[in-house]
């Protein structure tokens, strides 16, 4: 081969190797890219596997006690929260007060509570003491008031979400007395000026027509009407007995005298009484004129007879009148496998203005600071006499005590059971006393 030729085959070989070593440069970029591309197509590939996303489905048990108004805003309330939450569907319970009690204690006897249940501060102490509640800390809480917080708290753990502000005070059917020809009941009445109220009151009425409640059996009454004497609470801070002998004989003399006198209805049709029931409240039927009654009830008052009824601050004596407190709370059965799910709920109900859109005012006065700004300009007119009665009973109001351990068989069974002897005349006052410092000392208080 001559020279010529052999320069001819180096250059084309080298031309060709310089080529192969481009083309392999070239190759290792572009597999960079080929397997970003790969991998991002294999991303974006439909066909290939995702990450599970779904949520494992809850059923949450819940439970509350109240008038139609408030069950039927609940239950708008939770098909809204499963709108939100898909994973999250409801099983309500719901009732009046009277047997809402026996249910739940044996529901929890029998470790099968429902996950979220309506408290009340009479009982409250009892289901923590029996470790039948979890304690609540993941519940968004910054815009409630310490003091209504507090009252959810048993040994300083926090067992209970209030759910509303509330007071005590007197309802009353404007109707029926300005037909009667007298003034309606004004706030700051004296307790001897309310018993006075009912006699004028009855005199206009005619027959089958009472003006006041029975209240003799009605121990949270008594109470309020022994604090304003400067007597204290019905029980003291260590769960020790304190119903004031002679206060309690005057308070039981009253009544009995009122019940001769028809200003307050016989035994026989006051035990027929279910408070705010359209066919059984004895006020709903123009039985009598006025009744104890919360300012969280305002709307389901009002619901009676729209437009016709009224409030008005508890009678008072020398050491004030009524009593603000929390309208009810929120709680956690111990033994939900959902504890943390329920307390997602209750922080919805309590701070969401959705949610508050829903509720209006059915369990009270909204906690959330946040949230009564934004509902006040939107509530009713029943809902404005609700909150008036908490402003004007603020002034005067006693300090809110619970019920300790052991107080709540007692004040809300035994207590009303010995009443109801005494208002159908099978014992005296003076055994009437005797019964309940008896059954106080069988619970050991």
């Amino acid at each position: 081969m001559n020279v010529s030729k052999m320069r001819k085959y180096a250059l084309i070989a080298f031309v060709l190797v310089m080529a192969l070593s481009i083309a392999a440069c070239g190759s290792g970029k572009n597999d960079t890219i080929g397997t970003n591309s790969t991998n991002n197509a294999a991303n974006n590939n439909t066909d290939q596997p995702k990450e599970d996303k779904t949520v494992d489905p809850v059923k949450l048990r819940i439970m509350w006690w109240g008038s139609q108004t408030r069950h039927d805003a609940t239950i708008k309330a939770l098909d809204e929260y499963t709108k939100l939450n898909p994973h999250v569907t409801f099983e309500p319970e719901f009732s009046g007060w009277d047997g809402y009690w026996d249910k739940l204690s044996t529901q929890a006897a029998a470790n099968n509570a429902p996950d979220i249940i309506q408290m009340d501060a009479a009982y409250l102490a009892d289901y923590a003491a029996r470790n039948q509640l979890t304690e609540l800390t993941t519940v968004n809480l910054a815009s409630i008031d310490e003091v209504l917080l507090n009252s959810g708290k048993v040994q300083d753990k926090l067992y209970a979400v209030a759910l509303g502000n509330n007071a005590f005070g007197l309802a009353y059917n404007k109707e029926a007395i300005e037909k009667s020809g007298i003034a309606v009941p004004q706030n700051g009445l004296t307790w001897e000026q309310y018993f006075q109220f009912g006699r004028d009151v009855k005199a206009k009425l005619g027959d089958g027509q009472y003006a006041l409640m029975d209240d003799s059996k009605a121990l949270d009454m008594y109470s309020l009407y022994q604090m304003s004497k400067g007597k204290g609470y019905y029980v003291t801070d260590d769960g020790k007995f304190n119903i004031d002998k002679d206060t309690w004989l005057e308070w039981q003399n009253i009544f009995l005298k009122l019940r001769e006198e028809g200003v307050v209805p016989p035994a026989t049709l006051s035990v027929t009484d279910k408070e705010l029931d359209p066919n059984l409240d004895l006020m709903a039927q123009g039985k009598v004129v006025i009744r104890g009654l919360h300012a969280a009830q305002s709307v389901a008052l009002d619901t009676l007879k729209p437009g016709a009824m009224g409030m008005v601050t508890l009678p008072r004596g020398e050491h004030g009148a009524g009593w603000l407190k929390p309208s009810m709370f929120w709680s956690v059965a111990s033994s939900s496998k959902y504890q943390i799910e329920a307390q997602k709920f209750i922080d919805w109900f309590i701070n969401d203005q959705g949610a508050a859109d829903i509720l209006t005012t059915t369990r009270g006065v909204p906690v959330s600071k946040t949230v009564l700004d934004y509902m006040e300009p939107k509530l009713s007119p029943a809902d404005i006499m609700g909150i008036d009665l908490i402003k004007n009973t603020a002034p005067i109001a006693q300090p809110f005590k619970t019920s300790p351990k052991g107080w709540s068989n007692f004040g809300g069974k035994d207590y009303g059971t010995i009443a109801e002897k005494l208002m159908f005349n099978q014992i005296s006052p003076e055994q009437a006393w005797e019964e309940v410092v008896k059954k106080a000392k069988e619970y050991g208080i």
